[in-house]
């Protein structure tokens, strides 16, 4: 069967998974500022190394600018600022060093200050050339030198770096609209989760707790009103439905208490007038059989005699009734000895030979095993196995089987009678007073006797139809 789950584990479950979510919460937020931290950190980085390029550019031509003051101009602190404009490209480098990152950064950085340290030394010895050149093809090429050397391998370096910086700028671009995507989407995922979680709190709540409880309550209000074979629904959590079984099993309970209050009630009832009616019957029927006898004349005619046998039969009957009645309706107190269970079984069936032998029926008996001693109340259940066989005799047509089966254990044992007759006309009820008797002078009393003997010997006593017909009785009792 499907088992229950306690509301203290489900609880727990569900704290844990709220834990989770906070925890799954917290970490796609910190991913996502370490992303967007680390891309900005790039960014910076980038930023940093555009600026420094294009200050080294700057300070390349301001200090090309000083070389032109100092040779043609004669300015005396041209030389002095061109030497700090070194200093400062220098830095400029340093501090590209120290910002690049990755072989192609550092290459094209290093690419870019070799080619300055060249131009740092070719430059001045281009300028003293031109001092020293007399005509003017000898100056434009020294011009031409100066614009298509120097500047022109320095501009080719400076690009290739731009192009490269460039590339990295966009990639990162790239990079920060991934981050973007990605903090949104470990936003999303938590929000999905809470949502799940909120729909699945709800949907276990109500089918968990609130419905359970719901059906609590129905069964309290039909069992209150006396309707005890209402059942409460053992669904839900563990403890609810604990609380369902507790109440079905009150149910039930007050059910057997019910029915048995009845039963002794009604034996009560029956118990007090029983005894004065068959006081006042069993006098005058003994009156009526003695004279009947008295006058059961051999001289008396066939007419006369018959009349005479159909009295003391009549009286016989009513004697019968009146004591299966009152062996009923008295409180039984078993007197349990050790016997034989075959002994008992041969006792019953002693009284019914004549019978047995009169509709010629082929009985079945067990195969006795060597240990067959039980405890019990030899008399009583003597009387019980005689009514049942000799219901099952009457049942039976001529020539009929009856078919007799012990199984002894450790515990208990059970004793089945077997008939294939028409099987019964109607199911015996455990609680009844009387039950149906098919037979003509039937007192109807013999199957509650049984069952009334059974319950007091502690054991119980069934009824079932055989699919080839008849009827099978079970009676399991304690050894």
């Amino acid at each position: 069967m499907h088992k229950n789950k306690s509301l203290k584990d489900l609880l727990l479950i569900h704290e844990l998974a709220f834990i989770l979510l906070i925890i799954l919460a917290a970490t796609a937020g910190a991913i996502g500022i370490h992303l967007w931290e680390k891309s900005s950190q790039e960014a910076t980085r980038i930023s940093s190394l555009v600026t420094e390029v294009q200050q080294t550019r700057g300070d390349l031509y301001r200090q090309m600018k000083e070389l032109f003051d100092a040779y043609f101009l004669e300015d005396e602190t041209a030389r002095e600022e061109y030497d700090n404009f070194t200093a400062s490209v220098e830095n400029h480098f340093l501090q590209l060093k120290k910002i690049a990152v990755g072989p192609e950064e550092i290459q094209a950085i290093s690419a870019l200050q070799r080619n300055y340290q060249t131009f740092v030394v070719e430059a001045p010895a281009l300028f003293d050339a031109y001092q020293l050149s007399s005509n003017a093809a000898s100056k434009r090429a020294i011009n031409t030198d100066i614009e298509t050397g120097l500047f022109n391998r320095h501009e080719v370096i400076l690009a290739h770096t731009e192009r490269l910086l460039n590339q990295k700028q966009k990639e990162l671009n790239k990079q920060l609209s991934n981050t973007k995507r990605i903090a949104i989407l470990l936003l999303i995922i938590p929000l999905m989760l809470a949502i799940l979680l909120l729909i699945f709190s709800r949907v276990f709540l109500k089918r968990a707790i609130v419905q359970p409880i719901q059906g609590v309550l129905k069964a309290t209000a039909e069992i209150s009103t006396g309707n005890l074979n209402h059942r409460a629904p053992e669904e839900g959590v563990a403890e609810l439905a604990m609380v369902s079984q507790a109440i079905n099993v009150m149910a039930d309970k007050l059910s057997s208490s019910q029915e048995a209050l009845v039963r002794s009630e009604k034996q009560a009832a029956q118990g007090l007038l029983v005894p004065m009616l068959a006081h006042n019957i069993r006098n005058p029927l003994a009156s009526i059989r003695a004279i009947a006898q008295v006058m059961d004349d051999p001289e008396q005619d066939k007419e006369t005699r018959s009349a005479f046998k159909d009295i003391i039969d009549t009286v016989d009957r009513l004697e019968r009734w009146t004591g299966s009645l009152l062996a009923y309706l008295l409180p039984l107190k078993p007197q349990a000895q050790h016997s034989q269970l075959k002994d008992i079984v041969e006792g019953a069936l002693a009284p019914l030979q004549q019978k047995i032998k009169a509709k010629s029926i082929q009985l079945s008996l067990p195969k006795w095993p060597k240990n067959n001693a039980v405890y019990t109340d030899q008399h009583l259940l003597e009387q019980v196995i005689y009514n049942l066989l000799l219901n099952a005799i009457d049942a039976s047509n001529k020539d009929g089987a009856i078919d007799i089966v012990v199984d002894m254990k450790r515990q208990t044992f059970s004793l089945q009678i077997l008939d294939r007759a028409g099987g019964m006309p109607f199911k015996p009820d455990p609680s009844a007073i009387s039950a149906p008797s098919s037979k003509r002078f039937g007192t109807g009393l013999g199957i509650p006797f049984a069952f009334k003997v059974c319950d007091a010997l502690g054991g119980e006593l069934n009824f079932a139809a055989r699919p080839e017909g008849g009827t099978v009785i079970t009676m399991q009792l304690p050894v």
